[in-house]
Protein backbone atom coordinates (compact mmCIF):
# COMPACT_ATOMS: atom_id res chain seq x y z
CA UNK A 1 0.00 0.00 0.00
CA UNK A 2 1.47 3.51 -0.87
CA UNK A 3 2.11 5.84 1.83
CA UNK A 4 0.74 8.85 1.58
CA UNK A 5 2.56 12.14 1.95
CA UNK A 6 0.30 13.33 5.01
CA UNK A 7 0.40 10.60 6.56
CA UNK A 8 4.65 11.24 6.61
CA UNK A 9 4.18 14.55 7.92
CA UNK A 10 1.87 13.96 10.99
CA UNK A 11 4.44 11.08 11.85
CA UNK A 12 7.18 13.38 11.96
CA UNK A 13 4.79 16.01 14.11
CA UNK A 14 3.90 12.83 16.65
CA UNK A 15 7.79 11.92 17.18
CA UNK A 16 8.53 15.66 17.22
CA UNK A 17 5.91 16.13 19.66
CA UNK A 18 7.06 13.48 21.79
CA UNK A 19 10.67 14.20 22.00
CA UNK A 20 9.99 17.62 23.08
CA UNK A 21 7.80 16.14 26.09
CA UNK A 22 10.32 13.71 27.51
CA UNK A 23 13.02 16.46 27.09
CA UNK A 24 10.49 19.23 29.27
CA UNK A 25 10.02 16.36 31.82
CA UNK A 26 13.53 15.73 32.11
CA UNK A 27 14.27 19.52 32.49
CA UNK A 28 11.70 20.32 35.37
CA UNK A 29 12.93 17.02 37.13
CA UNK A 30 16.29 18.10 36.97
CA UNK A 31 15.00 21.61 38.32
CA UNK A 32 12.64 20.60 40.98
CA UNK A 33 15.80 18.47 42.64
CA UNK A 34 18.02 21.19 42.33
CA UNK A 35 15.71 23.88 44.22
CA UNK A 36 15.56 21.05 46.82
CA UNK A 37 19.35 20.52 47.59
CA UNK A 38 19.44 24.32 47.96
CA UNK A 39 20.73 25.60 51.56
CA UNK A 40 18.97 28.21 52.97
CA UNK A 41 20.61 30.38 55.50
CA UNK A 42 18.29 31.59 57.98
CA UNK A 43 18.45 35.49 58.77
CA UNK A 44 17.58 37.44 62.32
CA UNK A 45 15.34 40.22 62.34
CA UNK A 46 16.68 43.10 64.45
CA UNK A 47 15.08 46.12 65.04
CA UNK A 48 18.15 49.41 65.41
CA UNK A 49 18.29 53.15 65.47
CA UNK A 50 21.06 55.06 64.30
CA UNK A 51 22.60 57.38 66.97
CA UNK A 52 24.95 59.92 66.55
CA UNK A 53 27.81 58.99 69.42
CA UNK A 54 28.14 62.71 70.12
CA UNK A 55 24.40 63.59 71.21
CA UNK A 56 24.47 60.81 73.29
CA UNK A 57 27.95 61.52 75.98
CA UNK A 58 27.56 59.97 78.41
CA UNK A 59 24.42 57.64 78.17
CA UNK A 60 24.99 53.51 78.77
CA UNK A 61 26.55 51.42 76.92
CA UNK A 62 23.86 49.91 74.74
CA UNK A 63 22.72 46.15 76.29
CA UNK A 64 23.73 43.47 73.59
CA UNK A 65 20.93 41.41 71.99
CA UNK A 66 20.00 38.42 73.85
CA UNK A 67 21.38 35.25 71.78
CA UNK A 68 18.65 32.40 70.52
CA UNK A 69 18.88 29.51 73.16
CA UNK A 70 20.39 26.20 72.14
CA UNK A 71 18.88 23.50 70.60
CA UNK A 72 17.55 20.70 73.35
CA UNK A 73 19.85 17.70 73.23
CA UNK A 74 17.91 14.48 72.57
CA UNK A 75 17.44 11.93 74.65
CA UNK A 76 19.62 8.56 74.47
CA UNK A 77 17.84 5.98 72.86
CA UNK A 78 18.14 2.44 74.77
CA UNK A 79 19.91 -0.10 72.17
CA UNK A 80 17.75 -3.24 70.71
CA UNK A 81 18.02 -6.12 72.37
CA UNK A 82 18.66 -9.25 70.35
CA UNK A 83 15.77 -11.92 69.79
CA UNK A 84 15.93 -14.90 71.77
CA UNK A 85 17.06 -17.92 70.48
CA UNK A 86 14.69 -20.32 68.53
CA UNK A 87 14.82 -23.96 69.48
CA UNK A 88 15.86 -26.01 66.87
CA UNK A 89 13.66 -29.13 67.40
CA UNK A 90 12.42 -31.46 63.93
CA UNK A 91 9.09 -32.08 63.15
CA UNK A 92 7.64 -34.34 65.00
CA UNK A 93 6.71 -37.94 63.68
CA UNK A 94 3.59 -38.53 61.61
CA UNK A 95 0.95 -40.59 63.17
CA UNK A 96 -0.11 -44.22 60.96
CA UNK A 97 -3.48 -42.42 60.17
CA UNK A 98 -1.05 -39.46 58.62
CA UNK A 99 0.67 -42.23 56.76
CA UNK A 100 -1.95 -44.10 55.50
CA UNK A 101 -3.03 -40.90 54.37
CA UNK A 102 -0.62 -40.34 52.21
CA UNK A 103 0.15 -43.20 50.66
CA UNK A 104 -3.18 -42.98 50.00
CA UNK A 105 -2.85 -40.35 48.13
CA UNK A 106 0.40 -41.24 46.55
CA UNK A 107 -1.44 -44.19 45.38
CA UNK A 108 -4.34 -42.05 44.01
CA UNK A 109 -1.67 -39.54 41.72
CA UNK A 110 -0.05 -43.08 40.93
CA UNK A 111 -3.44 -44.31 39.82
CA UNK A 112 -4.38 -41.14 38.12
CA UNK A 113 -1.12 -40.48 36.33
CA UNK A 114 -1.62 -44.26 34.83
CA UNK A 115 -4.97 -43.63 34.23
CA UNK A 116 -3.92 -40.48 32.56
CA UNK A 117 -1.23 -42.77 30.44
CA UNK A 118 -3.53 -45.41 29.26
CA UNK A 119 -6.33 -42.65 28.36
CA UNK A 120 -3.24 -40.51 26.36
CA UNK A 121 -2.35 -44.14 25.11
CA UNK A 122 -6.51 -45.18 24.13
CA UNK A 123 -6.58 -41.46 22.38
CA UNK A 124 -3.17 -42.12 20.65
CA UNK A 125 -4.60 -45.40 19.24
CA UNK A 126 -7.54 -44.66 18.71
CA UNK A 127 -6.20 -41.64 16.24
CA UNK A 128 -3.71 -44.03 14.53
CA UNK A 129 -7.24 -46.24 13.88
CA UNK A 130 -9.17 -43.47 12.40
CA UNK A 131 -6.29 -41.99 10.46
CA UNK A 132 -5.63 -45.75 9.02
CA UNK A 133 -9.17 -46.13 8.39
CA UNK A 134 -9.59 -42.55 6.29
CA UNK A 135 -5.96 -43.90 4.82
CA UNK A 136 -7.42 -47.52 3.66
CA UNK A 137 -10.59 -45.20 2.91
CA UNK A 138 -8.88 -42.67 0.45
CA UNK A 139 -7.18 -45.78 -1.05
CA UNK A 140 -10.48 -47.37 -1.78
CA UNK A 141 -11.68 -44.31 -2.89
CA UNK A 142 -9.21 -43.72 -5.46
CA UNK A 143 -9.08 -47.39 -6.69
CA UNK A 144 -12.92 -47.32 -7.11
CA UNK A 145 -12.21 -43.99 -9.24
CA UNK A 146 -9.75 -45.71 -11.03
CA UNK A 147 -12.09 -48.45 -11.42
CA UNK A 148 -14.90 -46.47 -12.79
CA UNK A 149 -12.16 -44.26 -15.00
CA UNK A 150 -10.85 -47.80 -16.12
CA UNK A 151 -14.81 -48.76 -17.46
CA UNK A 152 -15.44 -45.40 -18.54
CA UNK A 153 -12.69 -45.79 -20.74
CA UNK A 154 -13.07 -48.93 -22.11
CA UNK A 155 -17.03 -47.90 -23.02
CA UNK A 156 -15.43 -45.21 -24.62
CA UNK A 157 -13.28 -47.29 -26.33
CA UNK A 158 -16.12 -50.42 -26.78
CA UNK A 159 -18.33 -47.67 -28.21
CA UNK A 160 -15.74 -46.09 -30.56
CA UNK A 161 -14.99 -49.42 -32.06
CA UNK A 162 -18.52 -49.97 -32.67
CA UNK A 163 -18.61 -46.91 -34.22
CA UNK A 164 -15.96 -47.74 -36.30
CA UNK A 165 -17.40 -51.17 -37.44
CA UNK A 166 -21.02 -49.41 -37.96
CA UNK A 167 -18.88 -46.72 -40.12
CA UNK A 168 -17.14 -49.47 -41.96
CA UNK A 169 -20.32 -51.66 -42.68
CA UNK A 170 -22.22 -48.43 -43.77
CA UNK A 171 -18.99 -47.74 -45.89
CA UNK A 172 -18.63 -51.43 -47.36
CA UNK A 173 -22.40 -51.73 -48.00
CA UNK A 174 -22.74 -48.01 -49.93
CA UNK A 175 -19.12 -49.64 -51.93
CA UNK A 176 -21.30 -52.70 -52.90
CA UNK A 177 -24.04 -50.47 -53.72
CA UNK A 178 -22.18 -47.99 -56.21
CA UNK A 179 -20.59 -51.05 -56.97
CA UNK A 180 -23.56 -53.06 -57.98
CA UNK A 181 -25.18 -49.64 -59.66
CA UNK A 182 -21.30 -48.68 -61.47
CA UNK A 183 -22.06 -52.76 -62.75
CA UNK A 184 -26.05 -52.03 -63.75
CA UNK A 185 -24.74 -49.02 -65.53
CA UNK A 186 -22.22 -50.50 -67.62
CA UNK A 187 -24.40 -53.28 -68.13
CA UNK A 188 -26.98 -50.93 -69.62
CA UNK A 189 -24.51 -49.08 -71.31
CA UNK A 190 -23.23 -51.87 -72.84
CA UNK A 191 -26.61 -53.03 -73.57
CA UNK A 192 -27.42 -49.27 -75.06
CA UNK A 193 -24.30 -49.22 -76.81
CA UNK A 194 -25.27 -52.61 -77.89
CA UNK A 195 -28.48 -51.66 -79.24
CA UNK A 196 -27.08 -48.55 -80.48
CA UNK A 197 -24.76 -50.70 -82.83
CA UNK A 198 -27.67 -52.68 -84.01
CA UNK A 199 -30.11 -49.97 -84.89
CA UNK A 200 -27.02 -47.80 -86.48
CA UNK A 201 -26.61 -51.12 -88.48
CA UNK A 202 -30.33 -51.37 -89.23
CA UNK A 203 -30.32 -47.98 -90.01
CA UNK A 204 -27.46 -48.03 -92.45
CA UNK A 205 -28.72 -51.58 -94.29
CA UNK A 206 -32.34 -49.24 -94.67
CA UNK A 207 -30.22 -46.72 -95.75
CA UNK A 208 -28.56 -48.76 -98.40
CA UNK A 209 -31.96 -50.12 -99.13
CA UNK A 210 -33.35 -46.93 -100.00
CA UNK A 211 -36.41 -46.88 -97.18
CA UNK A 212 -34.48 -43.65 -95.65
CA UNK A 213 -34.93 -41.59 -98.77
CA UNK A 214 -38.39 -43.25 -99.46
CA UNK A 215 -39.30 -41.90 -95.63
CA UNK A 216 -38.03 -38.27 -96.40
CA UNK A 217 -40.03 -38.11 -99.70
CA UNK A 218 -43.28 -39.02 -97.81
CA UNK A 219 -42.58 -36.22 -95.42
CA UNK A 220 -41.46 -33.92 -98.25
CA UNK A 221 -44.70 -34.36 -100.16
CA UNK A 222 -47.02 -34.40 -97.02
CA UNK A 223 -45.44 -30.65 -96.32
CA UNK A 224 -45.76 -29.66 -100.23
CA UNK A 225 -49.22 -30.84 -99.93
CA UNK A 226 -50.19 -28.65 -97.52
CA UNK A 227 -48.51 -26.06 -98.49
CA UNK A 228 -50.65 -23.12 -99.51
CA UNK A 229 -49.39 -21.05 -102.61
CA UNK A 230 -49.41 -17.45 -101.50
CA UNK A 231 -50.12 -14.75 -104.56
CA UNK A 232 -45.99 -13.53 -104.69
CA UNK A 233 -44.44 -17.27 -105.46
CA UNK A 234 -43.37 -17.55 -108.66
CA UNK A 235 -42.49 -20.78 -110.38
CA UNK A 236 -39.55 -22.25 -109.85
CA UNK A 237 -39.08 -21.67 -105.55
CA UNK A 238 -36.45 -23.98 -104.13
CA UNK A 239 -35.82 -23.31 -100.38
CA UNK A 240 -34.45 -25.18 -97.79
CA UNK A 241 -36.98 -26.15 -94.36
CA UNK A 242 -35.21 -27.06 -91.29
CA UNK A 243 -37.67 -29.28 -89.03
CA UNK A 244 -37.65 -30.78 -85.49
CA UNK A 245 -39.95 -33.35 -84.67
CA UNK A 246 -40.90 -35.99 -81.52
CA UNK A 247 -41.01 -39.38 -81.29
CA UNK A 248 -44.48 -39.58 -82.87
CA UNK A 249 -43.88 -36.79 -85.72
CA UNK A 250 -45.17 -34.37 -83.87
CA UNK A 251 -43.18 -31.12 -85.74
CA UNK A 252 -41.72 -28.82 -82.49
CA UNK A 253 -39.88 -26.02 -84.99
CA UNK A 254 -39.72 -25.19 -88.22
CA UNK A 255 -37.07 -22.49 -89.95
CA UNK A 256 -36.30 -21.95 -93.87
CA UNK A 257 -33.05 -21.39 -94.29
CA UNK A 258 -32.13 -20.61 -97.89
CA UNK A 259 -34.78 -19.73 -100.36
CA UNK A 260 -35.36 -17.83 -103.45
CA UNK A 261 -38.87 -16.78 -102.43
CA UNK A 262 -40.09 -13.87 -100.21
CA UNK A 263 -41.00 -12.99 -96.91
CA UNK A 264 -44.32 -14.29 -97.73
CA UNK A 265 -43.04 -17.84 -99.59
CA UNK A 266 -41.38 -18.17 -96.56
CA UNK A 267 -43.68 -18.02 -93.94
CA UNK A 268 -46.20 -20.00 -95.76
CA UNK A 269 -43.83 -22.80 -96.11
CA UNK A 270 -43.36 -22.59 -92.08
CA UNK A 271 -47.04 -22.96 -92.16
CA UNK A 272 -47.54 -25.83 -94.23
CA UNK A 273 -44.64 -27.68 -92.12
CA UNK A 274 -47.17 -27.66 -89.13
CA UNK A 275 -49.79 -28.25 -90.77
CA UNK A 276 -47.85 -31.16 -92.29
CA UNK A 277 -48.07 -32.64 -88.22
CA UNK A 278 -47.56 -35.09 -87.66
CA UNK A 279 -45.45 -36.48 -90.31
CA UNK A 280 -45.34 -39.89 -91.12
CA UNK A 281 -43.08 -42.49 -89.23
CA UNK A 282 -40.46 -44.17 -90.86
CA UNK A 283 -40.80 -47.70 -91.89
CA UNK A 284 -38.29 -48.76 -89.80
CA UNK A 285 -37.63 -46.86 -86.04
CA UNK A 286 -34.03 -46.99 -86.51
CA UNK A 287 -34.21 -44.57 -89.30
CA UNK A 288 -36.03 -42.01 -86.79
CA UNK A 289 -34.07 -38.55 -86.84
CA UNK A 290 -35.24 -35.50 -84.70
CA UNK A 291 -33.60 -33.23 -87.10
CA UNK A 292 -34.65 -33.15 -90.42
CA UNK A 293 -33.61 -31.10 -93.48
CA UNK A 294 -35.81 -31.07 -96.31
CA UNK A 295 -35.74 -29.26 -99.75
CA UNK A 296 -39.07 -28.04 -100.70
CA UNK A 297 -39.67 -27.36 -103.99
CA UNK A 298 -43.21 -27.67 -105.13
CA UNK A 299 -44.42 -28.33 -108.79
CA UNK A 300 -45.31 -25.24 -110.83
Amino acid sequence: MTERSSDRWISIGMSVLLHGTLVGLLVFGWWTYHQKTKVVTPSLAIEATVVDSRSVKGAAAPTPAPQPPPPPTPAPQPEPQPPPPVEQNGPPEPTPDELAQRAKAQQEQEDAAKRKQEEQAAAVEAQHQADQKRAEDQKRQAQQKADAERKAKEEAEAKKRAEEQKVAAQKKLEDDKRKALEAQQRAQSEADLKRSLEAEDRANAARSSGALASWEAQITARIERAWLKPPSARSGIVCELDVTQIPGGAVTNARVGECNGDQAVRESIVAAAYRASPLPPPPDPSLFERELQITFRPAD
